[in-house]
This record gives C-alpha cells, sequence and structure tokens, in this order.
C-alpha cells in the first residue's frame, strides 16, 4: 500500500511518500511546493492544487494522510493553513482517495516514540527510518504523517512506544525498521572509526 503524506502550507506544502508491505516501509518519493510568496492566495493555492495533482497522477497513491486542524496562535494564519488544507483534502478526495487526519502529536509519538518531539527529531528520525534525506523539514513532516498514518492503521507494526526493539512486533513492522536503521548507523559508525 502507497500512502501519500501531506504537511499542508499556503508558503510550502510537502509531500511524502511511503509504501508499506507485508509490515516493512519503503520510501516512494518527497518534495515541496513553494508557490511565488508575492502572488494572490489564489494563485498559491491553484499552485497547490496543480502540484498535488502531479503527484498523484505520477506515484498513484492508494490513500492519503493530512495533519489534523490543532488551534493557532493567529486567526489569519490558521485560515490560511485552513485553505491549503481544504485544497489539499479536496485534490485528494477528487482523486479518489481516503484521507486520514491524524493529530501532530499523535505523528510524533508515532515516529519519534514522544509526542513532545520537535521538527530536528522527527526529521533525524525519518532520515534513519527511510535511509534517505528528505527535501526539507515540510517534506519530512510529511513523510513522518505518511508513517503514521501506517502505523495507525496497523499496516506497520510495532513503533518507537511499544517497548524495547526485540518487544517490538517480533522484530517485524516499525520496530523492524527502527532496528534496521540503528543498524545501518552502528555499521557506518564502525567503518568509520566511530567518526561520523
Amino acid at each position: 500500500m502507497r500512502i501519500l503524506g501531506i504537511d499542508p502550507g499556503i508558503r510550502n506544502t510537502g509531500w511524502g511518500l511511503v509504501e508499506v508491505a507485508s509490515g516493512h516501509l519503503r520510501h516512494i518519493a518527497n518534495g515541496v511546493i513553494k508557490p511565488d510568496p508575492g502572488a494572490a492566495d489564489t494563485v498559491r493555492l491553484q499552485i497547490i492544487a496543480a502540484g498535488l495533482d502531479a503527484v498523484i497522477a505520477s506515484h498513484a497513491p492508494d490513500r492519503a494522510a493530512i495533519e489534523a486542524i490543532f488551534v493557532s496562535r493567529s486567526a489569519a494564519s490558521a485560515l490560511k493553513l485552513g485553505m491549503a488544507r481544504g485544497v489539499a483534502m479536496e485534490r485528494c478526495g477528487s482523486a479518489g482517495l481516503y484521507v486520514d487526519e491524524i493529530a501532530a502529536r499523535q505523528v510524533k509519538k508515532a515516529v519519534v516514540g514522544t509526542g513532545t518531539a520537535d521538527k530536528a527529531q522527527v526529521t533525524a528520525m525519518v532520515t534513519r527510518l527511510l535511509g534517505i534525506a528528505p527535501e526539507n523539514n515540510d517534506s519530512a513532516d510529511a513523510l513522518a504523517i505518511a508513517i503514521a498514518a501506517g502505523h495507525g492503521d496497523g499496516h506497520i507494526s510495532g513503533g518507537p512506544a511499544s517497548g524495547t526493539a526485540g518487544e517490538q512486533a517480533g522484530g517485524t513492522g516499525l520496530g523492524a525498521a527502527i532496528e534496521a536503521a540503528l543498524a545501518r548507523d552502528a555499521a557506518a559508525d564502525h567503518g568509520s572509526g566511530g567518526k561520523r
């Protein structure tokens, strides 16, 4: 199953695709849609819509996931985020994709193991889990949303918050992906004499 994660924003909309097969994760693609910051909101929303249409057409996801609405300190920022989020959900719906809505804390807990993780921690864990460097923090967040959607739906078993590495789903699923990422890091450290 291919899951498209979307981190919406009128300035930058991150997207990331993962494939979940037999409980294992594989990175497909990631990127950021960056409308011209000087353009009118209507133009920026059209660019986001066209960008997501292109991603969906190119990578044929089976479902999508997006961050749930959260309370913002600024009403204007919340409104603009809501517009970008609405466009993203509509494009997914028009493509026939079911869209999961996942709270930011749930995403962080599924990927890092704590709901209070910061962006740097999320990006670092996504990099380790998938063995790739996301384009930026927005695409890393989108990949994290996709991973959390697969994990929360039971497609990926185990997870950082589910116990020790040995307890995580018998070495399969997200637990196995974490073990593999840690093993890669250990091998890289060993190969470089601990200097990276």
